[in-house]
């Protein structure tokens, strides 16, 4: 499905205003309702939408650390991608994982309520035997800017 400039249009405004009604998001990009919907159902069923979310204050929720973990596994077969991808999937702390082209195997953002559960989670990691090598952890100290979508303008054309 090939996106026009009005598609991602709509994609900009869900990705920040997820809750608008569907009659806003035709009056803010221009379009009569039945055409706006029609558009909004087609993105969804083609998988351009894959859910909608609320943004959670976690400074609200009460004292969290957030720790990015550049991982090094100890060998490189595929067997030990799936044992490390799978044994993640089991820990919620484990928020984001991307597995990366470079020097380490994989980086990892982790959130817990303090530096003594996070070194829980890796403790339990390192003994569950999923061929975690090396792991180095980045403690976040501010958060300057948070995870956006990319800027769509990047795909017109």
């Amino acid at each position: 499905m090939k996106l026009d400039a009005r598609d991602l249009e709509i994609l900009k405004v869900l990705a920040s205003e997820g809750r608008i009604t569907k009659a806003e998001l035709a009056e803010r990009i221009g379009l009569s309702a039945s055409p706006c919907w029609e558009r909004l159902r087609r993105l969804e069923d083609a998988g351009f939408i894959e859910g909608y979310q609320a943004r959670i204050s976690l400074r609200k929720l009460g004292p969290h650390v957030t720790v990015f973990v550049a991982v090094e596994l100890s060998d490189h077969t595929a067997a030990s991608f799936r044992a490390f991808e799978g044994a993640i999937q089991r820990h919620g702390e484990v928020t984001g994982c991307w597995a990366l082209g470079g020097g380490f195997d994989y980086l990892m953002q982790v959130v817990t309520r303090d530096i003594e559960s996070y070194q829980r989670l890796i403790d339990e990691l390192l003994e569950a035997r999923i061929g975690l090598a090396r792991y180095f952890s980045y403690v976040v100290t501010k958060s300057v800017k948070s995870p956006q979508l990319p800027p769509l303008e990047i795909f017109a054309g």
